[in-house]
């Protein structure tokens, strides 16, 4: 029992320490690439820099202030371990966007801000998503909506950031740096997307038979990974199939298809995407 809760903490200890340094990053593609190009990125982040410019205040205050009702509303739907974790990612943004709004930027050019701000804010932004919190609480609602509605987080967030750069095109900055802003919001979403999923690409393969043994067989020696047989059933025949079931990397797909093919020409395969392995003794790199 007291080795469990050491491991717990100690857990708990690895996840503040990852939203912590999530958190700097994201500081760092705001106050060094895109708030000083006046270049937005979406949610409660884009809304803080728009209420910074038309009051003259410092943006970290407003990332706490708006950030409170997506919080209590967090707190009360989704649960208590990520809220605490999003309010303390949400503060050590505010801390270090506070502190490095006095350095200079890194580059003045609008297209190296928004490419460069971008990925590195993503790459932060993803950080903290990866570890069990967020720094923005529209996500929060477009968690809570899309349970309800026939709506997307995707859809829900990509809306709202949409009235939120056509406002600051409308009060506060020019359209040229909205559309920047818009190019930001993708790319930043597509590094999220990497650091929450994985840049490798892994697809689950399942794969009908009548020589299951032997491929299986093969296709431990060829690619070393492990196999699962699933026992089911033919429905025209009600003869008992073993079928196949396995994840490989993009790159031993080609092979996959190539001993299976060899060995049945008639095997039926089936392959899906998956975002993330774990568990097991599942190594993403290749075993041969």
């Amino acid at each position: 029992m007291g080795l469990t809760k050491k491991k717990r903490v100690v857990k708990e200890v690895q996840q503040l320490i990852m939203i912590t340094i999530g958190a700097i990053i994201a500081a760092v593609g705001l106050e060094l690439f895109l708030v000083p190009n006046d270049i937005l990125d979406g949610g409660i982040i884009g809304l803080s820099i728009i209420t910074a410019e038309l009051t003259g205040l410092n943006m970290s205050l407003f990332l706490i202030i708006f950030n409170i009702p997506f919080l209590y509303i967090g707190y009360k739907r989704i649960g208590t371990k990520f809220t605490l974790h999003t309010l303390y990612g949400v503060i050590v943004l505010s801390i270090f966007t506070s502190y490095l709004h006095h350095f200079e930027p890194f580059t003045d050019d609008l297209f190296l801000a928004t490419v460069v701000g971008a990925v590195i804010l993503g790459a932060g932004v993803g950080l903290v998503i990866r570890t069990g919190g967020a720094l923005d609480g529209t996500e929060i609602i477009a968690i809570l909506v899309s349970k309800k509605r026939p709506v997307s987080v995707g859809q829900f967030v990509m809306i709202v950031n949409v009235f939120i750069f056509v406002l600051a095109a409308l009060l506060v900055f020019s359209w040229e740096t909205a559309m920047y802003s818009i190019i930001t919001y993708f790319i930043a979403y597509k590094m999220i997307d990497i650091v929450v999923e994985g840049m490798e690409e892994l697809k689950s393969v399942t794969i009908i038979s009548d020589q299951p043994e032997e491929i299986a067989n093969s296709l431990i020696q060829e690619l070393g990974r492990g196999i699962t047989y699933i026992h089911g059933e033919g429905v025209y025949s009600n003869e008992p199939k073993k079928i196949i079931y396995t994840i490989v990397s993009r790159i031993e797909l080609s092979s996959l298809r190539t001993i299976a093919q060899e060995i049945d020409p008639k095997a039926l395969i089936a392959i899906e995407n998956v975002a993330d392995v774990s568990g097991s003794n599942f190594r993403k790199s290749s075993a041969h």
